[in-house]
């Protein structure tokens, strides 16, 4: 692509797929934190998210955009997801990344991933919140939905965890059979939960990854010392938790206190006034241990995840890096 005589890069989700499996798990994990940990030490310009709703085809378009202030870069991201996709043969979510100059404005990079790097950024996050919020030693992961989001977030688990014994809760027998199967070939071993109450008795982790508008879990099925993962709610009127388990949780830890307080699980208890505003703490926080986060494996811990434009900040520029693409000062086109 050519824009005022210079030529931009590109990348198809193919090569960007390569370049992220080249990437060791460990370092984008931290590359990840990072980002948190700027977000939360106000050292990132993040503007409120930007969306539009669907009814018929149901979905959701995200704009999520913003730069580090120690970046000679910034970062906008376009994400989609079309829930009838599925029987069109197509992913349910959809998108790319753009990366641009900060000091010109001039496009660096184009990658266009449909979706990809969002879905991996979103594991990652799930994978920083247990490593930081989990019990010191899982027994039983249980995953909430059975799509691709749900694969992911267990195949990220492995960089962070030892566990290996998961169960999935899911609508469809045959997707969470085939869910099973898949898990399996990944050395997990993967039994199916009949209802949220079994999930509850035998998972210490759990991590929620759907689009649902009603509550999946309740309060009286998690036992104590379990931590919960939710980041399937991340628009006004998604709802995968039961608000009382926010108040029942010791520990209650938003990825954006901003976001918080008008999407996710975060929004809902905060609206029936079950939890305190100042009582919440920030992933970034808990990763630089400036709040300390879980104290005990007898505490209940939540991580609401509702995505930041930080995680893809951090994502598009190890991709780009990885690929070649110039980003420090003076290595930008248009200078």
């Amino acid at each position: 692509m050519t824009v005022a005589g210079i030529a931009t890069p590109v990348f198809t989700e193919s090569e960007i797929r390569r370049t992220v499996a080249a990437i060791p798990p460990p370092q984008l994990i931290e590359t990840i934190e990072e980002g948190f940990v700027a977000h939360s030490g106000g050292r990132a310009v993040i503007p409120p998210i930007a969306e539009m709703s669907f009814d018929a085809p149901p979905g959701d378009v995200h704009v999520k955009y913003g730069y580090l202030l120690a970046d000679p870069c910034y970062v906008i991201k376009i994400a989609s997801g079309f829930y009838d996709n599925p029987r069109r043969g197509l992913l349910v979510s959809q998108g790319m990344m753009l990366l641009f100059d900060r000091s010109t404005g001039v496009p660096v990079a184009v990658l266009l991933d449909n979706g990809y790097l969002t879905r991996i950024r979103t594991a990652v996050a799930g994978a920083i919140a247990a490593k930081w919020l989990a019990p010191s030693d899982v027994s039983c992961i249980g995953i909430v939905g059975s799509g691709v989001q749900a694969r992911l977030q267990l195949l990220w688990l492995k960089a962070v965890l030892d566990a290996r014994e998961a169960m999935v809760l899911s609508r469809s027998e045959d997707r969470a059979a085939a869910y099973a199967r898949a898990m399996c070939e990944e050395s997990f071993n993967v039994g199916i939960a009949a209802n949220p109450q079994e999930l509850g008795v035998k998972c210490d982790l759990i991590v929620t990854t759907t689009p649902s508008k009603r509550p999946l879990l309740r309060a009286d099925d998690i036992r104590a010392g379990t931590h919960i993962t939710a980041m399937g709610s991340d628009t006004l009127d998604k709802q995968e938790l039961d608000p009382r388990i926010l108040d029942r949780a010791h520990v209650v830890v938003a990825d954006s206190r901003e976001q918080a307080r008008t999407r996710g699980e975060i929004a809902h208890a905060l609206r029936q006034r079950l939890i305190d505003e100042d009582d919440l703490l920030e992933l970034g926080d808990v990763i630089s241990r400036k709040d300390p986060g879980r104290r005990s494996d007898a505490e209940i811990t939540v991580a609401d995840l509702t995505g930041v434009a930080v995680q893809d900040i951090q994502i598009a520029k190890a991709v780009c890096s990885h690929l070649g693409v110039g980003l420090d000062a003076g290595d930008a086109p248009g200078r």
